[in-house]
């Protein structure tokens, strides 16, 4: 991976405001077995937990994103980035970063990163809270939280 590759420099590189924010967005939180699911409203101001797929090849995984993508009208795929606490890109971003880019490759819409640090921590409490943990996978819960970050730092950047 070139210097200008690296996961981390996805990350910051990516980070321009949506120039057109019309359109949904959708979000994947990449684990070893499964990949949580989150949709947007079509404004792309409130993330939902959508589903989980359960991991078994690449090419199944890519074609459960496109179908989803061509089903749902999605515009734009933010997949989560597992960067270490302090911030540095650790063997799991490697891993998260590899299986994106070949995801990308298959896709006809943009694919950027977003730092998922305590996202499944939080997507844990907010279902315990809710009293629906039972209810909602955690996989897609995560995915729902690294979307809704996503989203906000996005209308944040375009203020």
């Amino acid at each position: 991976m070139g210097e200008d590759e690296s996961p981390q420099g996805a990350l910051e590189a990516r980070q321009d405001p949506i120039l057109d924010s019309s359109g949904r967005v959708l979000a994947l939180d990449v684990g070893e077995r499964r990949v949580g699911v989150a949709v947007s409203d079509p404004s792309g101001t409130l993330a939902t937990p959508h589903s989980v797929i359960q991991r078994r090849s690449k090419a199944k995984d890519f074609e459960a994103v496109g179908r989803l993508v061509a089903e749902l009208d999605i515009q734009r795929v933010v997949v989560g980035l597992p960067l270490t606490l302090d911030g540095e890109v650790g063997p799991q971003a490697r891993r998260v970063t590899r299986y994106a880019q070949a995801l990308a490759e298959t896709l006809d819409v943009p694919l950027e990163y977003h730092d998922e640090r305590y996202s499944t921590v939080t997507a844990d409490d907010l279902l315990i809270q809710s009293g629906r943990k039972r209810r909602v996978p955690i996989d897609a819960a995560a995915a729902a939280v690294i979307l809704q970050d996503y989203l906000e730092s996005q209308r944040a950047g375009s203020n």
